[in-house]
Parts: structure tokens; C-alpha cells; sequence
């Protein structure tokens, strides 16, 4: 079975084409800057074959276009991975959230609809999907499309900790609820650990880039999250301000702030950026700490809010066998995991100097009780996996 999983942003597209069960990697496409007006960048890559396509500098106007162009490469004589584009089996969407579907669903318009519901809750991020789906069913009416919701992974926390302290009419009525997201990332590392503990294990993983989250995981369960209803709660983000008292909206509007400025704030101009004013990227913002305070601060606050979390999920799942760093701060910031894991002695969390500056697959000594680990998570596939699994009408 061939299945082509496609993620989509706000401004970019990522697709990955897999033969499942194999898991072999067919094809790999990747555009960004869509719709910037010629300044969109393409890269394809056939690693069965080595055959690569880099270009920048182009004008792809919409995800219709850029779907256009990788389908092309993906069919061409000397770049290609099939012949024809019927070839693919189905596609996996790596969705956020969907009323009334929490799981791996074929992508109705039952299903849509319940996505089109809840946009208020993820707008970038239903919205891109949305469209995304919309542009690729022009030119593969007759393939079975699969929803990996996010959510999904999830569904296992105990309502104790999903319930918020409101009415609980809303939860009935709205499904007001911790929902939980990256569920592809953490499931993925899930799957990981359960290899590596068959007999069953405690762990925390910690997902941290743009947008990050820490999830309590216990034989393979999630047990609790950082998220909460929405993608902008939770730790801070690179530039969502993560968990924020919610009656700093009604203050700030009672002191005359507009409300899209409130909401531009909390959402585009928080988190790493909005404390540090010098960027979103951690990249930036370390290298400007020695003699910038307010970068410095940026990144003691986001150190602080993930010890916060691993030391809540410690005292929940009773013990910790495993402490997982992933993402593209995870997978690469020394110093952000060196400064987390020397406030966590007393939790039995060990990191060894050497073997975190060289990224290495396991970071503790073996004196720590606690073993740290960097396992680069595949979200495309988890998706793949959820996708050709998923029971489909076509």
C-alpha cells in the first residue's frame, strides 16, 4: 500500500510517501512560502534513488499549485516514485482536532464538518488542513483520505485530569476538556519505549520546537498533557504564550486594548519572542543571552514552565523510568536540556556534559536512576501507520 502523508502549514506543505507496511520512504517533498509572492522555496528528494530538485525563488501561489508541482516530480520519468498518481493508496493527514471524532477517521464530510465546528479552537491550523484536503481531492477524487486527528493519543488521560473547574454543562455541551495535541510525536515515541519496556515503564517526553508540550506516558498510555483546550496553552511556545490567567484578556481589555491586539499578543507575538523581543527561533534568542537580559529571562521561563510540568507528571504517574527530550529543540539544544535535567537530582534525573554536547542517544550515566534519552520523532510516520490502518470505504 502506498500512502502519501501530507502536513500542512499556514504557509508550507510537507509530504512523505511511504509503501506500508514496508515503512520504506518512496519520496520526500517539502515547499515553504506559499503564496509569498515568488519567493517560495521547492525541495523534492527520491532516496530510493538519490534523484534531488532544490528551487527557490518561485512563485507558488496556493496549495492547489504546490500539490500540482510535487505530483509532477513524484510522477516524472527521471525523479519520480510511481508512474501514475492513481499509484497512491491513500493520504494521511496529520489533522489537529474534529467535534465529535477523536481517533484515525476516513476524512467524510461528517468529518469536516466537525473540523469546520471546532476552528475556533485551532484556526491556523484546521484552516491550512482544511484547505490542504480541499486542493488535494481536485486531483485525487478517488483516494481514500485518513484524518490522524492529534487528539487521538490523548483519549487514555483519566477525566480527573482532562475536567477544567467550570460548569460541567460546558464539558457536556461544548466539549470543554484538556484535549491534548502532538499526539503523532509523542504516540511515535510511545511506540519507541514500549519496544524498549515490554514489561512497562513510566515516562515523561518532552516535545519542544515552535510549538511545544510535555506528556506524561505510562505502558504506552498518555496519562496527562501540557495542553490544554487549545494549542496555545501549556508551556511557552516560540511565540504563543502558553499558559496564561484567563482574565488577562478581560483586564487588557478593560484597560482599552483592542481585542485582535489581545489576541495577536497571546498568539503571534508571545512566548519566546514576546519576552526576549529579539526572535521566536531559540537559536537566536540563546545566542543573545550574555548580554541581552531579557533573552536570558526568555529562556529561564521557558526552562521553568517544562521543570514545572515533568515535576506535576513525576508526582502523578509516581516514579519515572524514562525522561525523553524530541523536536527541534529537543533533538538539539544542549544547554536548553542541560539546564532542565540540573534542577531534576532529586527526581533521580542524571545528565552526563559530554554525551548531551554530543547529542548522543542516551544522555544519562548509568548511575542515573532515571534514564534521558533524545529519540528524533517520525510523526509522518506514525501517520503512515495510523493511516494504512485505518478502516476506509475505499
Amino acid at each position: 500500500m502506498n500512502v502519501l502523508v501530507c502536513n500542512a502549514g499556514s504557509t508550507s506543505l510537507k509530504f512523505k510517501l511511504l509503501a506500508m507496511p514496508e515503512e520504506e520512504t518512496l519520496a520526500v517533498c517539502k515547499i515553504e512560502r506559499i503564496c509569498s509572492g515568488g519567493d517560495s522555496v521547492f525541495q523534492y528528494t527520491n532516496p530510493k534513488t538519490g534523484k534531488a530538485w532544490k528551487q527557490s525563488g518561485m512563485a507558488i501561489e496556493s496549495y492547489s499549485s504546490g500539490i500540482r508541482l510535487f505530483l509532477e516530480y513524484l510522477t516524472d520519468s527521471e525523479y519520480g516514485a510511481l508512474q501514475d498518481a492513481a499509484q497512491i493508496d491513500r493520504v494521511g493527514f496529520k489533522t489537529v482536532l474534529s467535534k465529535g471524532f477523536s481517533g484515525d477517521f476516513e476524512l467524510t464530510e461528517e468529518v469536516l464538518q466537525g473540523m469546520r465546528d471546532w476552528l475556533p479552537i485551532a484556526r491556523v491550523h484546521n484552516g491550512a488542513y482544511l484547505e490542504a484536503i480541499a486542493a488535494m481531492r481536485e486531483v485525487l477524487p478517488d483516494t481514500c483520505f485518513v484524518g490522524a486527528f492529534e487528539t487521538a493519543f490523548h483519549s487514555t488521560i483519566p477525566l480527573q485530569q482532562r475536567i477544567f473547574g467550570v460548569p460541567y454543562e460546558w464539558y457536556e455541551k461544548y466539549g470543554l476538556q484538556r484535549m491534548g495535541y502532538h499526539g503523532a510525536s509523542h504516540s511515535y515515541i510511545a511506540d519507541c519505549l514500549n519496544a524498549l519496556h515490554p514489561q512497562g515503564y513510566k515516562a515523561i517526553s518532552c516535545h519542544l520546537g515552535g510549538s511545544c508540550s510535555v506528556c506524561a506516558i505510562e505502558n504506552g498510555k498518555s496519562m496527562d498533557t501540557s495542553f490544554g483546550f487549545s494549542l496555545q496553552s501549556g508551556v511557552l511556545h516560540a511565540a504563543r504564550a502558553g499558559d496564561v490567567d484567563c482574565d488577562v484578556f478581560a483586564f487588557l481589555k478593560a484597560q482599552g486594548v483592542a481585542e485582535e491586539e489581545i489576541l495577536k499578543g497571546l498568539q503571534e507575538k508571545g512566548g519566546l519572542l514576546g519576552i526576549s523581543g529579539v526572535s521566536s527561533d531559540l537559536r537566536y534568542v540563546q545566542n543573545a543571552m550574555d548580554t541581552n537580559p531579557r533573552a536570558k529571562l526568555a529562556v529561564d521561563a521557558f526552562v521553568a514552565g517544562v521543570i514545572r510540568y515533568i515535576g506535576a507528571f513525576y508526582a502523578e504517574l509516581g516514579g519515572l523510568d524514562e525522561l525523553v527530550f524530541t523536536g527541534g529543540i529537543g533533538e538539539n539544544a544542549a544547554l536548553i536540556r542541560k539546564m532542565i535535567c540540573e534542577k531534576l537530582p532529586h527526581l533521580g534525573i542524571q545528565i552526563s556534559d559530554e554525551r548531551n554536547t554530543e547529542n548522543a542517544a542516551v544522555l544519562s550515566p548509568a548511575e542515573s536512576r532515571v534514564t534521558v534519552r533524545i529519540i528524533p520523532t517520525d510523526e509522518e510516520l506514525c501517520v503512515a501507520r495510523r493511516t494504512a490502518a485505518c478502516k476506509c470505504g475505499k
